[in-house]
């Protein structure tokens, strides 16, 4: 069996609009969602519906009790976010190779009459097995994602895809991490039916490694290409264990997504804690005003983060466990893995410094932006750490 797309029919789904899809039209989607997938949520919930969106259009008493049911569970929002939140009986001794079925997507025989692509992916298979024992060269990733386009940029060529993602990658001379995460990233991602792009965000010169910077200068180089739905912002480190896990963002407020790597014990390591992969809106990123430019070598951007968000009226909302979990490239090389699992000292206030330390204040220096076959290189000088006098060094 090949796929070769299909008209999308009723289901509930988070993903979100389709390429070329105004910020104004999402109505639309969310009808077409609600017609068929909350049909099948409440008809399962209370038993009181059939799965037909006609049967329930003409009948008062079901949206009667629809609204009861809403006002019970705190809100229309509430509902639908339980239904996908709830656990799942996911065995991970039991996985499945990342490129299991993806030859099934085939380029479509006409692209002008090219379907949309249905609500959930039909090659889900949840838990992966990710090792990282054998050595991946550049050509074998290459080799084993034949539709990637350069620049790291993949469109279904079997659907029109209803969500675009960047994916974001601050690094540092990273390069066998990076091997890793390219060969399971991508078809990753093509298992959920997006267009997306990486761009890997190369820090040149000796510094002291600055994350939250890095990743204000790719959301800057990013949004030059594309009017992105997300953006990913994703460590380099990091490798997702279920192909549920989708890479999109949440309609409302900022995404913690990596709510369980193994390095922490499969769970969080304090409340606050935004680190390894998030995904925001643009407009959630520039509401927050980007990441702080300030943080060197500290993980402590994490807080920083957490505060802008609620600062700005937000809250973050966090992938289930049972899907949000990562594995560590070289796990057993990180060492100090007791300190991260405490909460770092806060360096600054950030009641005062959020709204002129971010995306309005990055200054960095683009040394080069290249297209590779697997991603979109970006290397740029971002300076160097500030030095404090010693009483202040004592202090941070």
């Amino acid at each position: 069996m090949q796929i070769t797309g299909a008209r999308p029919g009723g289901g509930f789904t988070g993903s979100g609009r389709g390429p070329g899809r105004g910020r104004g039209q999402r109505g639309e989607r969310r009808r077409w969602q609600f017609s068929g997938g909350a049909c099948c949520l409440f008809g399962q919930v209370r038993g009181f519906l059939r799965c037909r969106p006609d049967s329930w259009v003409r009948s008062g008493a079901v949206f009667q009790a629809i609204f009861i049911l809403i006002l019970y569970r705190g809100g229309a929002s509430s509902v639908f976010r339980g239904f996908l939140d709830a656990p799942q009986p996911w065995d991970y001794s039991k996985t499945q190779d990342v490129y299991t079925n993806l030859s099934l997507f085939t380029r479509a025989p006409n692209e002008e009459t090219m379907p949309y692509c249905t609500a959930q992916s039909p090659i889900f298979v949840g838990p992966l097995t990710i090792t990282f024992n054998a050595f991946l060269s550049e050509r074998r990733i290459i080799k084993k994602n034949p539709f990637v386009r350069f620049g790291g940029c993949y469109s279904p060529p079997h659907c029109l895809a209803r969500y675009k993602s960047a994916i974001i990658v601050p690094h540092k001379n990273q390069e066998k991490h990076l091997r890793h995460l390219l060969y399971y990233l991508h078809p990753f991602l093509q298992r959920q039916q997006l267009h997306y792009s990486i761009y890997l965000i190369h820090q040149a010169g000796n510094a002291t490694f600055n994350r939250a910077k890095l990743l204000n200068v790719g959301v800057r180089e990013a949004m030059k290409d594309e009017d992105w739905d997300c953006l990913l912002l994703h460590d380099v480190d990091l490798i997702p264990e279920n192909d549920y896990n989708l890479y999109v963002c949440d309609e409302y407020y900022p995404k913690h997504i990596a709510s369980a790597i193994d390095k922490f014990q499969y769970s969080l390591p304090y409340w606050s804690f935004f680190g390894g992969v998030s995904a925001l809106t643009p407009e959630h990123y520039m509401k927050i005003n980007g990441f702080p430019n300030t943080y060197w070598g500290s993980r402590g951007e994490d807080d920083d983060i957490a505060a802008r968000i609620q600062l700005a009226g937000m809250k973050i909302v966090r992938t289930p466990i049972h899907l949000g979990r990562y594995k560590m490239v070289d796990l057993e090389q990180h060492t100090g893995s007791e300190e991260h699992l405490r909460r770092p000292a806060p360096l600054h206030n950030t009641r005062k410094t959020w709204k002129d330390d971010g995306m309005n204040s990055v200054e960095f220096k683009l040394l080069s932006r290249k297209k590779h076959l697997l991603y979109t290189n970006i290397t740029v000088d971002i300076g160097n750490a500030p030095t404090l006098p010693p009483e202040e060094k004592n202090k941070a």
